[in-house]
């Protein structure tokens, strides 16, 4: 397994709220966390961090435990985010400078050729196999809920003024529903995970071609081309090879 990463605050801000976490090569699981935090000058640094390190502290202590069916590890997943959602929220509510704050979180656990995903947010998943690139996740924005209405069309939703609205995030209530699936992996397979610093910017066709190009840089150039094309966010790109 190969893992290559990139952040970047951008343009426009004054902080990176992202942050993200990849397994040493040593280590028994193969555990990929990404997350975009929000709210306050460093509410959202904060969050994004707690969360992060919750998730990974959780599913390592656990991991060994934990039976090897898919339900097993689905469950871990689901469980190591409702953790971090806890640690967060219990956080926010220590001072008042940080009330509110909240982040996606993105947790990617491969095991026995199948990647499990543990989804809260506007951040994304992709799998690139065969040269083709598909999302495993759906954002949890009040503009992919008018696309799936019906009210818009994607390509309305690409420049909508609310598109940075998220329906759901982890740590601002003390009980959050997340997504968790599971996806097989044939050889040659390649995961990116990214905040929407990325996929704002860059679109997923030109996404999928710099990966194929060369997925080992493909962090740095995704960045740079999410930065030429305005920069508007943090920008972070984690690609793995299978």
């Amino acid at each position: 397994m190969e893992a290559f990463a990139k952040t970047d605050i951008g343009k426009a801000r004054d902080m990176n709220q992202d942050y993200y976490y990849i397994s040493p090569k040593e280590s028994l699981i193969n555990l990929y966390i990404l997350a975009d935090g929000m709210g306050g000058y460093t509410g959202g640094e904060i969050a994004s961090k707690l969360a992060t390190i919750s998730a990974k502290n959780y599913i390592e202590s656990n991991f060994e435990k934990t039976l090897t069916e898919k339900e097993e590890i689905v469950k871990l997943i689901k469980n190591s985010m409702e953790y971090a959602n806890m640690v967060v929220y219990e956080k926010s509510k220590e001072n008042k400078e940080l009330e509110g704050m909240g982040t996606t979180l993105e947790v990617c656990l491969i095991y026995n050729n199948i990647v499990y995903i543990g989804h809260i947010g506007d951040s994304r998943i992709y799998i690139q196999s065969k040269e083709k690139l598909k999302k495993l996740t759906i954002d949890h924005s009040y503009v992919e809920k008018l696309v799936k209405d019906g009210t818009i069309t994607k390509e309305e939703a690409i420049n909508h003024p609310k598109k940075n609205m998220l329906t759901k995030a982890l740590g601002c209530m003390s009980f959050v529903e997340v997504d968790v699936t599971n996806e097989e992996l044939n050889k040659d397979d390649i995961i990116l995970i990214c905040s929407d610093g990325l996929t704002n910017m860059v679109e997923e066709e030109t996404i999928n071609n710099v990966i194929k190009e060369d997925y080992r840089s493909a962090p740095l150039k995704l960045i740079e081309l999410a930065n030429n094309n305005g920069g508007y966010d943090n920008i972070t790109a984690l690609v793995i090879k299978q």
